[in-house]
């Protein structure tokens, strides 16, 4: 019973970061709101979740976490899964709050751009997350929920909705598929970056990190 509440957990995180995503991007789409909320909500979710599932709510960052050694190989789908459909229940409730609106045209960015940025941030996110929520140097610490929500903040500030739609999460970009927000026939694109970003950000923290300070 104690596997089936992590996967509450991470489905409960993935519902509320997607619809803070799509919530704030067609009711609320402009200047520094949706980074706010966004990177906020995650931080939240984190401090919530954290100390149950280790709060990934991204599939980038449970492949991170499973390459650092970090989480029991047969939890790793289950988590993706649970993200997966907490992002897709979530733009559900988007789409809902949002029927009687005008359509929000969907982003249309460079595909090199799109896929650079996504991977870059990607790894930021994975890469900190490794860094101050599974290290024993930095174990029991009181700043991982803010670290890891001033990444994805500060990412959608820097790239989202210019050169990408800041994703930098395979859930994310489905959900945001859901709401009509990014083209199906992309996403796969964009998911295979994140997933790029979160393997290398995880070879790059045992390169940098000695067995004993990971274990």
């Amino acid at each position: 019973m104690n596997a089936y509440r992590k996967y509450l957990v991470e489905f409960i995180g993935a519902f509320f970061l997607i619809l803070t995503i799509g919530a704030t991007g067609t009711l609320n789409g402009s200047g520094v709101i949706p980074p706010l909320a966004i990177g906020a909500i995650l931080m939240v979710m984190v401090y919530a979740g954290g100390p149950v599932s280790g709060g990934h709510y991204n599939p980038a960052v449970t492949l991170a976490v499973l390459l650092r050694g970090g989480m029991p190989k047969r939890d790793a789908i289950p988590y993706i899964l649970a993200q997966v459909l907490g992002g897709i229940v979530g733009a559900l409730a988007v789409l809902e709050f949002t029927h009687r609106l005008n359509p929000v045209l969907p982003f249309n960015f460079r595909i090199h751009d799109l896929l650079l940025s996504e991977f870059l941030f990607t790894f930021a996110l994975a890469y900190v997350v490794l860094s101050v929520a599974t290290l024993k140097k930095t174990a029991n610490n009181s700043y991982f929920g803010l670290a890891i929500g001033g990444t994805v903040m500060a990412g959608a500030f820097a790239v989202g909705g210019t050169v990408c739609a800041g994703a930098f999460n395979p859930a994310v970009e489905i959900g945001l598929a859901c709401m009509k927000l990014t083209p199906w026939n992309n996403i796969w694109l964009t998911i295979l970056a994140n997933l790029a970003g979160g393997a290398v950000a995880a070879g790059c923290f045992c390169l940098i990190h000695p067995k004993a300070d990971r274990d």
